[in-house]
C-alpha cells in the first residue's frame, strides 16, 4: 500500500499474527521525505536501514542512518526521520507492543485518494487512530 512518505509500505508482522506482541513494516520512502515529529506514547519503535541514507530526530539528537544502521527508540520519545539521499530511501520498523491503531493508520492513510494526501491527512488520521501523537513538524522543515 502507499504510505504517507511517497513509496510502498507493506506489513511484515501485525498484531493478529503476533498475539499482540510486534508490528513490523518494510517501508519505501522518497528523497528528501519524512514525518512529522512526533510520539509513541505506548510503544517502544525500533528502526534498520535496508538502502539509501537517512536523519533521525531523537529528542534534541540529530543521527546519521546508513545502510545496516539499527535505531531503538524508546516510547515517549519526540522522533522523525528524513531520506536525505537521492533516491528512494528503504528501512524496516517496528514497534513493540504491537499497535492496531498505528496498523489502521497506515491502512487508512493508503486507501485515500491522492488529492486527499499530506500532512494534514497525516494528523487528522494518526489523532483518529490513536496511532502516534504529532509534536512538531517534518524534519525537512524544522532542521533543514
Amino acid at each position: 500500500m502507499e504510505n504517507p512518505v511517497g513509496g510502498i509500505l507493506t506489513f511484515k508482522a501485525r498484531s493478529e499474527q503476533s498475539d499482540g506482541q510486534l508490528t513490523v513494516v518494510e517501508t519505501i520512502a522518497a528523497p528528501g521525505e519524512g514525518p512529522p515529529l512526533h510520539v509513541h506514547r505506548h510503544e517502544d519503535e525500533f528502526i534498520y536501514t535496508l538502502e539509501g541514507r537517512f536523519r533521525l530526530k531523537l529528542a534534541d539528537e540529530l543521527l546519521e542512518a546508513d545502510p545496516g544502521s539499527f535505531v531503538f527508540i524508546p516510547r515517549g520519545t519526540p522522533h522523525t526521520w528524513q531520506n536525505t539521499g537521492a533516491k528512494a530511501g528503504r528501512f524496516v520498523a517496528g514497534v513493540t507492543p504491537a499497535a492496531e491503531g498505528f496498523e489502521q493508520f497506515f491502512v487508512r492513510y493508503g486507501a485515500l485518494a491522492d488529492d486527499e494526501r499530506g500532512e494534514p491527512a497525516f494528523r487528522r488520521l494518526a489523532s483518529e487512530t490513536n496511532a502516534i501523537e504529532v509534536v512538531g513538524p517534518p524534519l525537512a522543515r524544522s532542521s533543514p
